[in-house]
Parts: C-alpha cells; sequence; structure tokens
C-alpha cells in the first residue's frame, strides 16, 4: 500500500493542463501523434481503450479519428477530465464511454472485453505494481491487436534518487513545491544548454520549450510537474519489457527509446493470432 501522503495527485495536474494549456492545436498533435504511433490515418471500425486516460486528451485524439473509445482512470479527478471534453466534443456520444477502474482490478478488468488498440502512455509504472499492471492489460489485446506502453528507463543509481525527489517533493509545503519544479526545470536546461554547447551551437535557447506541443500536444510545464511530483514511480529496461512480452505472445513491431536517459521508453506490440497455452 503506498503512503498517500508521498501519491501524486495527478488528476489536479492534468485539470490544470485542460484549463490553462489545452488548446485545437494541440488536439490535433495529439491525434497526429496516434496517426504516426500506429500507421493509420483513421481508426474508423477500431475499437480503443486508453487505461489510464489522465487528462482524456488521447481518448478524445482516438474518437475524432474515428475509434469506439473507452476511456478509464483510477483518479476521480482524471475521470472529470475526461468527461469534462467529451462533454466539450463529444457530448451524448455512445462511441465513448468513460469510467472509474484500476488496472490493478482483475475483476474490473474482465468486464471490458478486448480491444483492437489498448493505448496506455506512462500510467503502469505509476501504479505501485508495475509488473502487475504490465500483465493486466495482455487479456484486453484482442488477436492481431496492437497494445501501447511507455514505461520509465531503469537509469540505476539515478532511479533511486528520483525516487527519492518524488516522495520528497509530495510530502513538501506548496511553495517548496513550486521551488523543487523550478530547480528541476533549471536543471533540465542546463543539461540541454550544455549538449547544445559541445555540439558548437547557441547553448542558450528556449526554444525546446514551444516545440514541446509539437510532440503528442503537451505542455512542458505539465509534464515537468508531472515528471517531479509523479509517485508511485517504477522502472524497467527495454529488453525487460521486450521480453516480458514476448514469453506472453507478443511481437514488438515499435520501440523508441530516451537513449539510456532519463523518460519513457515506448513500445508498440502487436498480439500474435495463434496463442499458445
Amino acid at each position: 500500500m503506498i503512503d498517500k501522503n508521498v501519491r501524486f495527485s495527478f488528476g489536479k495536474n492534468w485539470q490544470s493542463f485542460l484549463n490553462n494549456a489545452l488548446t485545437p492545436e494541440r488536439i490535433e498533435v495529439a491525434a497526429d501523434s496516434l496517426r504516426n504511433l500506429f500507421e493509420e490515418n483513421c481508426f474508423e471500425g477500431k475499437t480503443f481503450l486508453d487505461v489510464g486516460c489522465g487528462s482524456g486528451l488521447f481518448s478524445l485524439a482516438a474518437r475524432k479519428l474515428g475509434a469506439k473509445v473507452h476511456s478509464f482512470d483510477v483518479d476521480p479527478l482524471c475521470v472529470a477530465c475526461a468527461n469534462e471534453l467529451k462533454e466539450r466534443y463529444f457530448p451524448n456520444d455512445e462511441g465513448w464511454r468513460i469510467e472509474k477502474g484500476d488496472v490493478l482490478d482483475v475483476d474490473y478488468l474482465k468486464s471490458l472485453g478486448r480491444f483492437d488498440i489498448v493505448y496506455s502512455f506512462g500510467v503502469l509504472h505509476h501504479t505501485g505494481s508495475m509488473w502487475q499492471a504490465l500483465e493486466n492489460v495482455v487479456p484486453l489485446v484482442a488477436k492481431g491487436g496492437r497494445l501501447f506502453i511507455s514505461i520509465y528507463n531503469n537509469q540505476g543509481f539515478a532511479s533511486f534518487f528520483w525516487a527519492a525527489l518524488k516522495k520528497f517533493y509530495n510530502r513538501s509545503s506548496r511553495p517548496l513545491k513550486w521551488l523543487i519544479v523550478l530547480s528541476m526545470g533549471g536543471y533540465f536546461e542546463f543539461r540541454w544548454a550544455v549538449a547544445r554547447l559541445i555540439r558548437y551551437r547557441y547553448p542558450f535557447t528556449l526554444k525546446y520549450w514551444p516545440q514541446k506541443k509539437k510532440y503528442r500536444g503537451m505542455s512542458v510545464w505539465h509534464d515537468l510537474v508531472d515528471w517531479v511530483g509523479g509517485f508511485p514511480f517504477e522502472v524497467a529496461k527495454p529488453e525487460e519489457i521486450f521480453e516480458f512480452y514476448r514469453k506472453r505472445e507478443f511481437e514488438l513491431v515499435k520501440l523508441k527509446t530516451c537513449a539510456g536517459g532519463i523518460g519513457c521508453n515506448e513500445y508498440v506490440f502487436v498480439r500474435r493470432q495463434s496463442e499458445h497455452k
């Protein structure tokens, strides 16, 4: 059981994102990210399960692409975010269902059936039981269906440091939380400046910040808060994830790593048509 004093409120962060950062441009970028990820321009006739829907942005994007969408999250505030987006863009739509649910609740998952696409970005490593969550999504993928997950990279000792920082952040007062986030933002910007300088480029630029929305339509600030505060926190090496799903009759068809550094490795698996018991 995770101490509630160190558990991060993802829902509050995503409510802030919807209220302060979401734009039509970001929604279109999110849709483009799904098109590129699954190499399809249209999801018409497909079923899409958003495991840990967070802000609801990618459920919205999948629905706009034509998929029949089911979204769930364990955080009631995240469920509220998804419902708000549905009310804005797809009111009274029977093709998008949203509910509170836990990826660690096997009985709940059994009620969902199987889906053509199961999507879970940056969620399963925040459950407090990552390997069980990775196991639990297996039956949700239809034969020939695709599973997308992103999991924090195992950096060895550095990962222990980040876990300790996240616990400290969640126990801190609000002013101290702001200071921690700003300090981490400065730290990351300094690292990028040094990297640019090594490549003989002008080191001081904030070009990265507006460019962030070009990747998945997200917000640098809200992603930074999510990174600093996101706890529970677990990590895995790419080969561990690959081997885990290979044994469960999944084939890796796309992989994007963070080159051994900070962040998530992203995987697209296809469930084989023939399943051996």
